[in-house]
């Protein structure tokens, strides 16, 4: 008797094993158990997954085709607002028999594991540098104003460093000018 894998991505396949030309399809819904992307974005743990999945069965394994919908959340890397973008993945991978044979993956247990297939393939969908728009500003270098926010900020010239003595001479060339007048 087989003992269902705890990874909630676990699909039976015990009526398709060792019956080449067999196929059903199958949709479910999965709060995704730990969350997974990189460091500025991904599909956060409690996030809903969507799998649709059509299962085949050939002489070498269990071909696993299907499609998997998920919402990324993050940060723009420009400005740091938040970010939201839907994910919408194809996958296809072959499941094998065996475990002497040269595939990345296999049935154990009369199941299948769609968790690192469904992980793989959102991953490498997520962009590198998401950014909340394609024009999107950034900050001010300065002063950290969002420049969408503030499309007309400036700041003052910076004076040279140099030159910054010769500013206090621009009083007194009013005051002399005074003093000459009266």
């Amino acid at each position: 008797m087989s003992t269902k894998p705890q990874s909630p991505y676990a699909v039976s396949v015990i009526d398709l094993l060792h019956k080449p030309g067999e196929m059903r399809e199958k949709s479910f819904d999965v709060a995704e158990p730990e969350g997974f992307g990189n460091a500025v974005i991904g599909v956060r743990q409690g996030s809903s997954v969507h799998v649709d999945v059509r299962l085949e069965s050939l002489h070498d394994g269990i071909l696993a085709s299907g499609d998997v919908d998920a919402v990324a959340e993050g940060e723009c890397v420009r400005c740091l607002v938040d970010v939201s973008l839907p994910v919408e993945v194809e996958f296809q991978e072959l499941f094998a028999y065996s475990e002497d044979e040269a595939f990345d993956y296999t049935i154990h247990d009369d199941y299948i594991d769609l968790e690192p297939v469904v992980r793989d393939a959102v991953v490498l969908s997520l962009p590198f540098q998401p950014v909340c728009q394609e024009d999107c500003l950034g900050l001010c270098p300065q002063c950290g104003v969002r420049l969408l926010d503030n499309p007309g900020h400036e700041h003052e010239a910076p004076v040279d460093p140099r030159w910054a003595a010769l500013a206090g001479l621009e009083g007194l060339t009013d005051t002399e000018s005074e003093a000459e007048k009266r």
